[in-house]
This record gives structure tokens, C-alpha cells and sequence, in this order.
């Protein structure tokens, strides 16, 4: 018997009011987990925070997105830019961040290469035990906020495992999340907490994947 495909579900770029709280409404209604991957600068507004605080207390995993979402840290020469943008955001999650402080970097439109990360920060990821998580689905919802789902289905479709990346931000795309679980449901596809390991290069500072596409420059 072939195994089932799996869908890891994750959402960037919120926390916001009126979206937020639908998508976790929605997720416990039928008992699914995700991981909220949030930025430093937002989760400082104590609204915003305390959604956060909701979705970890309602069982999903939190994690970093930079400070600002504006550095591509393999496209910066700031030395200081992976304790200003990973750190500090880090600090900011304080006791809201996973045990396995898990890191997602700013992609400038979910693009998997070498604008991703530095050497200088997967040296910083690693001193500091994170797990850097990648992905494998961006059906693009901020662009195409009703037509995103059939990108995403096709995903899921192509692979056995698939980590997806939407967005529980304001522009209406999640109006659609509902019919999307409908279809992965209907597919038989289980949606897991745990995270495809192709997506995960580096695992609590241990490297553990291939770097040198995402990293600019390599790394050895």
C-alpha cells in the first residue's frame, strides 16, 4: 500500500485581526495543527502579540520570520544583519518561540536560492541551535486570492510531502483556506504538525541538509 501524502500547513506575515483568528477557528474546528512563522517588528503590538499567544496555546508552533521581512540576508553585507534580523526577532517571540527555535527566512516572494541566507547567518543559525525552515508550496495567495488553492492542490498532488506557505494577512486569500482543506481531505492527504526534512537544512544548529542553493556564495 502507498503511503498517504502528508501536507505540513504554515502561515507567514501575520498576525492580523479578522483573518487570524478565522484561520484558528477554522483549524480547530477540525483539529488541525500548523506553524506560524511571525515577524519581530509585529508581533510587538500587544493586539497582535496576543494572537500569537492564542495560536500557541491552542497547540501550533511559532516561529521566527526576521525582524523587519525587508533583508535578504545572502544579499546583505551588514555584518550585523543576522543578529539584528534573526536575533532580534527571536528576543521579541521570547517565550512564544518553539523549543526547537525554528527560523524561516525573508524570501522576497517565497524564491528558494542564494538571496536566502549568508554564511554569516547559517553560523548564526547554528551557534544559536536554530532550525531553519524552508518549503516546497507557494501557490502565491497574495497575488491570486480566490484562484491560489488550485496552484496549492497541484502541489500536494506532484509530491508525497508537501510544506506549504499562505499567508493570514488581509487581502481576503483566506476566505478560500475552507475550500482547500476540503480538498485535501477529499484526497485522503493527512496534514501533519512535523515538517517535510528536505525543508529542514538545519536542525536545532545541527546542518543536516544541502545549503550551498540557498546560501549565497556555498557554504562549505
Amino acid at each position: 500500500m502507498q503511503p498517504a501524502r502528508r501536507l505540513s500547513l504554515s502561515f507567514d506575515n501575520g498576525p492580523f485581526a479578522g483573518v487570524t483568528d478565522g484561520v484558528l477557528a477554522l483549524l480547530a474546528e477540525r483539529e488541525l495543527p500548523a506553524t506560524f512563522f511571525v515577524c519581530g517588528k509585529d508581533i510587538a503590538e500587544p493586539p497582535r502579540r496576543a494572537l500569537v499567544q492564542r495560536a500557541k496555546g491552542e497547540g501550533h508552533r511559532i516561529g521566527n520570520h526576521t525582524f523587519s521581512h525587508s533583508v535578504e540576508l545572502g544579499a546583505s553585507d551588514d555584518p550585523g544583519a543576522p543578529a539584528a534580523e534573526i536575533g532580534r526577532a527571536q528576543q521579541e517571540l521570547g517565550d512564544l518561540a518553539d523549543a526547537d527555535r525554528l527560523f524561516r527566512p525573508y524570501g522576497a516572494g517565497g524564491v528558494l536560492g542564494p538571496r536566502l541566507l549568508s554564511a554569516a547567518a547559517v553560523d548564526f543559525l547554528c551557534e544559536g541551535s536554530y532550525t531553519c525552515v524552508l518549503w516546497n508550496s507557494v501557490p502565491r495567495d497574495w497575488e491570486d486570492v480566490e484562484g491560489w488553492p488550485e496552484r496549492a492542490m497541484a502541489d500536494v498532488e506532484r509530491q508525497d510531502w508537501t510544506l506549504l506557505v499562505l499567508h493570514d494577512v488581509p487581502t481576503g486569500a483566506m476566505k478560500q483556506l475552507p475550500r482547500f482543506l476540503d480538498r485535501v481531505g477529499d484526497a485522503g492527504v493527512e496534514i501533519v504538525a512535523d515538517l517535510p526534512p528536505p525543508c529542514v537544512p538545519i536542525r536545532r544548529g545541527e546542518i543536516v541538509g544541502a545549503l550551498d542553493a540557498i546560501v549565497a556564495g556555498g557554504y562549505a
